[in-house]
């Protein structure tokens, strides 16, 4: 084991007692790589943090205020599952098979600033609550978790769940309500939930195993989806079903509600395609298809692929199998960029929610932060 490796495994609590303050590396270390211009038909070359700041100034614009035009994020002993950054873009989170969630910061050197400890099982996804102080978690130990983000406290633990929580997210993003959220699970039930309540306070039965779930703006409605292809849409207030969209010919692995408008919903699947979805209610197309989106695939480990919106919807990207992150233009469906770095599956992406900048967790235990 590596010398790194075994640092990693030394520090934190589930109750955030021994946190370390911001700006202290605690398991988790970011490396700045910086590619060199290209000089005298010479190819480019990655170099250290310590090259950076020399080779910034002479090399192009910046287009963010991140330290580098390339963080490598590392530090999980396990497949990276989840990560996202928080509303306010100054921190993000991150899930991992090693039942440990990673907080970070996005800027300087990417310090890991906490551990979230207290799940038995993989962390299969995360989501920010509404003010950014708050975290919800899907385990695959059955359970969902809420977590205070400054102090590392778990607030709330839901155990009504008979089989692997695969998906959790808030139901308040508009009104700043930082207790409410859903889980879906392979049990088949959707489950909402209220922090002040000790059981949740709604179900809604589905029958088949569910493997991702987006909430619209209003968090009057929720899309899941499931293990026979398709994507449903639940009334929170009637609890009863308003629409089915099919399309794929594969399990639904990732979606993600478009976060300016909440017109639209991008979908991942089995069958090798990123769908995007027109919501609105006077949609003229049939199926509510509006584009399919191919060249990133999934692979035989049939991991869950969380898809995410850019914060002007011009822009949608997903996370492959081939280890690349691809980026598509929204509109015209053209692929702008096909990032490589990764050594394994990319399971999510997520877009800075002020600057041009790109998130990708992979199973290879690490994570990049990309200026685009």
């Amino acid at each position: 084991m590596s010398e790194h490796k075994r640092k990693v495994s030394t520090a934190g609590s589930v109750d955030g007692s021994d946190l370390p303050t911001p700006g202290h590396a605690m398991h988790g270390t970011a490396v700045a790589l910086v590619k060199r211009p290209k000089t005298d038909n010479s190819a480019a070359m990655i170099v250290s943090k310590s090259d950076a700041t020399a080779i910034i100034k002479a090399g192009p614009k910046r287009t963010s205020g991140m330290q580098a035009p390339i963080m490598h994020l590392t530090g999980h002993g396990g497949e990276v599952t989840s990560c996202r950054f928080s509303p306010s873009g100054k921190h993000l989170a991150s899930g991992s098979a090693d039942t440990q969630v990673f907080l970070w910061n996005t800027y300087g050197d990417c310090a890991n600033y906490g551990v979230l400890r207290g799940h038995k099982g993989s962390v299969l996804e995360l989501q920010w609550m509404p003010s950014g102080e708050r975290l919800i978690t899907a385990s695959a130990d059955n359970t969902v978790a809420l977590w205070d983000t400054t102090t590392g406290e778990r607030l709330k633990r839901g155990k009504r769940h008979t089989a692997p929580v695969n998906a959790c997210c808030p139901l308040s993003r508009g009104s700043g309500d930082d207790n409410v959220f859903v889980s879906a699970s392979d049990d088949g039930c959707l489950l909402l939930w209220d922090a002040r309540e000790r059981h949740p306070v709604a179900t809604i039965s589905h029958g088949l195993p569910l493997t991702s779930i987006a909430a619209a703006p209003t968090g009057n409605t929720i899309y899941v989806g499931s293990l026979d292809n398709s994507i449903s849409s639940w009334d929170v207030r009637s609890l009863s079903l308003v629409d089915t969209l099919r399309g794929h010919s594969g399990t639904v692995m990732g979606l993600s509600i478009s976060p300016k408008t909440g017109n639209y919903l991008l979908s991942t699947s089995l069958d090798n395609t990123v769908r995007l979805w027109d919501l609105r209610p006077y949609c003229r197309i049939p199926n509510r298809c509006e584009r399919v989106f191919t060249g990133a695939p999934h692979g035989f480990e049939r991991s869950f692929i969380r898809p995410a919106f850019d914060r002007d919807e011009s822009m949608v990207a997903s996370g492959s199998a081939d280890r690349t992150l691809s980026i598509w233009n929204m509109r015209s469906g053209e692929i702008k960029y096909k990032l490589p770095g990764h050594k394994g599956c990319v399971t999510q992406v997520d877009f800075h929610p002020l600057e041009p900048i790109v998130l990708s967790g992979s199973v290879d235990k690490s994570m990049f932060l990309g200026e685009i």
